[in-house]
């Protein structure tokens, strides 16, 4: 089981969600908006409540079976390219178990889904 986090421009994940829905057997994902940097820096012009130098992303997490990561990561690729600098990044990393709150049911591998 991988757990994929990606960083998208904002304004392409409704795209993401589009793309994630048509990949069968991804369960769920979770979307929130963020601020940060990277190689793509921001200078912007000082406004209040804002962390200057920095650019709004949406970060993406979607736990799946190994089996689909590759189909995962192509769907968002695809689906968040704009083919401009700071499009975002992907990540895979492993989730070793799973524990549902509601129960307490705890399991590892492809049952904790």
């Amino acid at each position: 089981m991988q757990m994929i986090i990606a960083y998208v421009q904002s304004f392409m994940a409704k795209d993401v969600v589009h793309a994630l829905h048509q990949v069968e057997g991804v369960t769920g994902a979770t979307f929130t908006e963020v601020r940060g940097f990277g190689s793509a820096r921001r200078n912007d012009t000082p406004v209040p409540e804002v962390i200057y130098g920095t650019a709004e992303k949406t970060r993406v997490e979607v736990v799946v079976r190994n089996s689909l990561v590759t189909a995962v990561i192509e769907a968002i690729r695809t689906s968040a390219r704009t083919g401009q600098r700071g499009d975002g990044k992907i990540f895979v990393l492993p989730v070793s178990r799973g524990v549902k709150i509601a129960t307490g049911a705890e399991a590892a591998g492809d049952e904790a889904l």
